[in-house]
């Protein structure tokens, strides 16, 4: 199959309902969006402090070196300046290294459900794709391992996974990662890193001189709350970044995105923070559900996805009614469920009174 009759049997990504299209719809004030894991926090105050002296310059192109935040970034990690690779949030990132990586003929392995635009992209490239289902939101990674033949190039590793927002235990990481062929690329997506309890994770980037078919992404959309602006970032061996800055357009992130990234990346407080009131506010969301009987999956993100007794269709539908923006299990993977981002203390009671109200209708 060509190109072209590739991208005839695609659909473009659907992004969540926008604020303003749902006041407008339902005669709404005020709205709440818990739908694409962004941060209820916002972002640092050290940046709010600095946006007056960002406004400036725009007439020249950025340093398609991002040398600053380059440095500033290899310092905090403790590897070389060179296993590193930016792009406009690590969705670009993921494009990357499907352009740079599949082709027809090949294969790229991954679980399902997982993060979307590893298939979607892959597809553009007219590569195969391998989908091992997940077992209780976790990947099966034995598995996973047993679908890469002669013609596998990539794997994809969500971790902590979207949707699910389970995460693979740091042993049978490595376990997974000894036993894939040394020439198939492992991709491993920490979108959510900032969330995970210290010590829970696998600390891959620390190993990544021991892996050389190893690339980790991360991303300033999440945690760090800069999603408006798009900025991420992969680690790994020279011959890989090398390969990803071939493909990768010469001005990919912005002047005002990179001095944000690098203002961010200081504040060590706010993510400390940040991820201390997200972690109460999700046990007390998760306390709350495990007494009206829903399920959830065992999350380590700044997201749950909540098991139904209705679809999650239905339930979408009469929390955007009240002003309350989720994400439809129907339309990731996870049929009757919804995805709920954790947000603020205050709207998150709130929505448990309107759950409360959900099941008392029924």
């Amino acid at each position: 199959m060509n190109g072209k009759s590739i991208l005839s049997q695609m659909t473009p990504y659907k992004q969540g309902m926008q604020i303003e299209e749902v006041k407008k719809e339902y005669g709404l004030t005020r709205i709440v969006k818990l739908a694409s894991n962004e941060n209820p926090f916002g972002y640092s105050s050290k940046l709010q402090e600095q946006l007056p002296n960002m406004l400036h310059d725009f007439a020249i192109y950025p340093d398609g070196y991002t040398a600053e935040l380059r440095t500033a970034l290899a310092t905090k990690l403790q590897i070389e300046e060179n296993q590193l690779v930016f792009g406009s949030g690590s969705d670009e990132l993921v494009q990357l290294t499907c352009r740079a990586f599949l082709y027809p003929g090949v294969n790229t392995v991954m679980a399902a459900p997982t993060f979307p635009q590893y298939k979607h992209n892959a597809q553009i490239e007219g590569a195969e794709i391998k989908e091992i289902p997940t077992v209780n939101g976790y990947h099966d990674l034995e598995s996973m391992v047993h679908a890469i033949d002669e013609n596998t190039k990539v794997v994809w590793l969500c971790s902590p996974n979207n949707p699910t927002g389970c995460l693979t235990p740091k042993d049978e990481f490595y376990s997974f990662l000894n036993k894939c062929p040394r020439d198939v690329l492992i991709v491993l997506d920490e979108a959510y890193y900032e969330y995970v309890e210290p010590g829970l994770d696998p600390d891959a980037i620390n190993n990544i001189n021991n892996y050389s078919n190893l690339l980790v992404l991360r991303t300033f959309s999440k945690a760090y709350g800069l999603a408006g602006l798009r900025i991420g970032y992969g680690v790994g061996s020279e011959q890989i970044i090398t390969k990803l800055n071939v493909v990768r357009g010469p001005f990919n992130t912005t002047s005002y995105t990179q001095k944000a990234a690098l203002i961010a990346l200081e504040d060590e407080s706010f993510i400390k923070e940040t991820y201390e009131k997200n972690k109460f506010i999700k046990e007390t969301f998760q306390h709350f559900l495990d007494n009206i009987g829903w399920s959830y999956y065992d999350s380590h993100t700044n997201f749950l996805c909540v098991s139904l007794p209705v679809s999650g269709n239905e339930m979408f539908a009469y929390l955007l009614k009240h002003g309350y923006i989720v994400r439809p299990g129907e339309g990731i993977g996870c049929p009757n469920t919804v995805r709920i981002t954790i947000g603020n203390k205050q709207d998150m009671e709130k929505l448990q009174s309107i759950i409360q109200e959900f099941k008392r209708c029924r």
